[in-house]
């Protein structure tokens, strides 16, 4: 829905405000409005505003001039300073989050604005707030598409890429140990319930290094995702540098480069898993509970078309290759079995490492136990 007063290709704006206030995944999924944002106006200055500790993805991102960070879980009182600084600052807000908040910033920020809204009645304000509106939750569209939509009344958009992070040299520490060729796992999970567990990962890591691949296991620096690797490392029982953790030692564009030179990537529904199917390299993506059709891996330059299915066990777009759960409830698109972060998913509890060992072999081009080349 688009009000008159701002005809396709009529528009020129100059300064540009993008609002995302979700998590790390979010924001890299944002990467493909704003590339095509600065393609319609070359000449305009991009910034993004989210929560602090986000938006470490857009670090160094050629589109963007500049991040604006908002500590997580302010309130408006401290928010003022930033509110000042915001007002009628911009020409246009695209704003790709349907939070309360982010409209509010998007209203603050700019006299044009274009927006999502949750398809439902209680939403009104924010559309009577928004020049152009973009329903969510209608044909169970990819948020991709979703947010490259509110570009639509100033630009025709046939395709869409994820831009990654610009590599940054790697750790001494790790160039040390790095061999090649080599397979990147993450294999910790921001939630519970879309977690495999650590065992089948020690399964998988014990088939490729036989197969003759160094294994990394990345990860970030919290005590929980050092806890899980560490797990991994234990289960496996394989000598370093064989079986080698990474978690907590890289920064997103150094994890870009570590990506972009592996042979594969193997990994849950992750934020990593996103960065991986960015890099152009091949991925594996377990999938448990979350529909794809809405958050499955943008794989290099796709037409703005779902790339996934609802179900199936095994599913391939670009270099993608996603495999989801036997039960018959896949995807039931909650928080788990018993609907709550903390939940376990029957659905990746039961996603036998076989599988994965075997579309990693074929992805790798080996056979069981043949050196890797």
């Amino acid at each position: 829905m688009t009000r008159s007063g701002n005809p396709k290709g009529r528009a020129e704006f100059q300064r540009i405000l993008v609002i995302c206030t979700r998590q790390i995944g979010d924001v890299l999924l944002t990467t493909p409005l704003i590339h095509a944002a600065k393609r319609r106006w070359p000449n305009a200055s991009i910034d993004v505003l989210g929560f602090a500790g986000t938006l470490g993805m857009l670090k160094g991102n050629p589109d963007v001039h500049e991040l604006v960070e908002v500590p997580a879980g302010s309130g408006w009182l401290r928010s003022i300073s930033l509110i000042r600084r915001l007002w009628r600052r911009y020409d246009l807000a695209l704003v790709a989050q349907s939070s309360d908040r982010a409209h509010l910033y998007g209203w603050v920020a700019a006299r044009v604005r274009s927006g999502q809204v949750p398809d439902e009645p209680r939403a009104w304000w924010k559309r009577a707030l928004l020049d152009h509106v973009v329903p969510l939750g209608v044909n169970h569209s990819h948020v991709v598409i979703e947010k490259m939509r509110m570009l639509s009344p100033w630009a025709d958009l046939a395709d869409a890429e994820v831009v990654p992070p610009p590599a940054r040299e790697l750790p001494a520490q790790l160039t040390e140990q790095l061999r090649s060729p080599y397979v990147v796992m993450q294999v910790p999970s921001l939630v519970r319930y879309k977690q495999w567990p650590a065992a089948h990962f020690a399964d998988v890591a014990r088939a490729l290094v036989n197969d003759g691949f160094q294994v990394l296991l990345s990860g970030g620096p919290s005590e929980a995702d050092r806890a899980i690797v560490g797990e991994v490392v234990r289960m496996a029982a394989l000598p370093a540098p064989a079986l080698f953790p990474v978690a907590g030692l890289l920064d997103l564009n150094q994890l870009t480069a570590l990506l972009q030179g592996a042979r594969l990537y193997i990994g849950p529904d992750t934020s990593v898993t996103h960065l991986a199917a960015a890099c152009d390299i091949p991925v594996i993506a377990l999938f448990g509970p979350i529909d794809p059709r809405l958050w499955g891996p943008w794989s290099g330059r796709l037409p703005l078309e779902i790339p996934y299915v609802q179900r199936g066990l095994s599913q391939r777009s670009g270099k993608v290759i996603l495999l989801q759960g036997t039960p018959p409830c896949v995807p039931c698109n909650q928080a788990g079995c018993d609907r709550h972060n903390a939940s376990r998913s029957e659905c990746l509890e039961t996603m036998e490492p076989a599988r994965v060992i075997e579309q990693a072999r074929a992805a790798l081009g080996v056979s069981p136990g043949v050196a890797a080349r």
